[in-house]
C-alpha cells in the first residue's frame, strides 16, 4: 500500500522533470561506443611496447607492467560490447520491438555458442580461431567469456526494460573492464587485503568498478530525480558479483542480470508514488 503522506512530499513539480527522450539516449551511446572504439585503436596503434611504456609512466609498478599489458590487450575488445546497447537503442528507434531485438540477440548468441564449441571440440577450428592469442589459459579448452558475455547481454534485453538492460550491459563492459585494470595496475599498492575467491582480487579494482558503475548509470539517469537511490544500488550489486561470482556462475552472465534486477527494485521503490513517470517506461513515455 502506498503512504498518501510521503507521495505527497516526494518531489515538487519542478523536481519530477520530464524524462530524456530516446534521441538522448541514442547520442549518449553513440559518443559512448566511438570513445570506446578511439580507445581501441589507441591501444592497437600504441603496440604491446608502447602500452608498457605507458603503464610505467602512469606510476605502475615494474612488476606489474607487463601483466597489466597483457590483460589491457584482452579487456580492450570487450569494447566491442558497446555496439550492443547501441544497436539496441537504434533499432527500438526505428521501430523494432524489445522482443524483435531479444530475438536477434538470441539468434546471434547461438550462432556465437555453436562456433564456440566448436574451437572448443574441432582441433582444425582450435588452431585457426581468430584472436585466440587474448584468450586465457584456462579459456583454451572450455567456453570463452565473449560467449558468456552474449548470454548475458541476451538475457538482459529479454528480461528487462530497454533502458535498463541497456545501463546494465554498460556495467559490464566498462565497470568490469575497469576492476580487471586498475587491479592489475595498482592492486594491493594501497591496501593489502586480498578479496574474492581465492584472495586472487583487489580492493583498489572493485572501488574501481563501483565508482565507475555510478558514474556512467548517473550519467544515463541524469534527468531522473532520486537516480542516485537506483543507481548506488546496481553499482554496489555488479560490484559484489563481479568480486565473488556467486553459485560460481561466470560473471559475464550475472553482472548484466543482477544489475538490473538491482536497478528494476530501487527505481520500482522510488517511483511507487509516480509510476508515470518511471525511467523503467522510457520508450513508452516517447512512443
Amino acid at each position: 500500500m502506498v503512504n498518501t503522506t510521503y507521495c505527497k512530499v516526494w518531489a515538487t513539480t519542478d523536481e519530477v522533470r520530464q524524462l530524456p527522450s530516446p534521441e538522448f539516449l541514442t547520442g549518449y551511446m553513440t559518443v559512448l561506443a566511438c570513445t570506446g572504439f578511439m580507445l581501441l585503436a589507441g591501444v592497437q596503434f600504441l603496440r604491446p611496447q608502447g602500452v608498457r611504456k605507458m603503464l610505467r609512466d602512469a606510476g605502475v609498478a615494474m612488476s606489474k607492467v607487463a601483466k597489466t599489458s597483457r590483460e589491457i590487450e584482452r579487456k580492450v575488445f570487450h569494447l566491442c560490447g558497446l555496439l550492443v546497447p547501441l544497436i539496441y537503442t537504434v533499432m527500438l528507434g526505428r521501430g523494432y520491438t524489445k522482443q524483435q531485438c531479444a530475438n536477434l540477440c538470441w539468434a546471434i548468441t547461438l550462432v556465437g555458442v555453436t562456433s564456440d564449441l566448436m574451437r572448443v571440440y574441432i582441433p582444425w577450428v582450435q588452431r585457426n580461431w581468430p584472436m585466440k592469442s587474448i584468450l586465457r589459459e584456462k579459456e583454451q579448452g572450455q567456453l570463452c567469456g565473449a560467449t558468456f558475455f552474449s548470454l548475458g547481454c541476451t538475457l538482459a534485453v529479454q528480461i528487462y526494460d530497454p533502458v535498463i538492460a541497456m545501463t546494465s550491459i554498460i556495467f559490464l563492459v566498462l565497470g568490469d573492464m575497469s576492476a580487471a585494470l586498475i587491479g592489475r595496475s595498482f592492486g594491493q599498492s594501497v591496501c593489502s587485503m586480498k578479496v574474492g575467491p581465492g584472495g586472487n582480487k583487489s580492493v583498489e579494482g572493485s572501488v574501481g568498478m563501483f565508482l565507475v558503475c555510478i558514474l556512467f548509470g548517473s550519467m544515463i539517469f541524469c534527468q531522473v530525480h532520486l537516480r542516485e537511490y537506483a543507481v548506488v544500488i546496481a553499482a554496489l550489486t555488479a560490484t559484489l558479483v563481479e568480486l565473488y561470482e556467486p553459485l560460481g556462475i561466470n560473471d559475464n552472465v550475472t553482472i548484466p542480470v543482477l544489475s538490473g534486477l538491482a536497478l528494476t527494485f530501487g527505481f520500482w521503490r522510488t517511483y511507487a508514488c509516480e509510476p508515470t513517470r518511471s525511467p523503467l517506461l522510457w520508450y513508452s513515455h516517447n512512443s
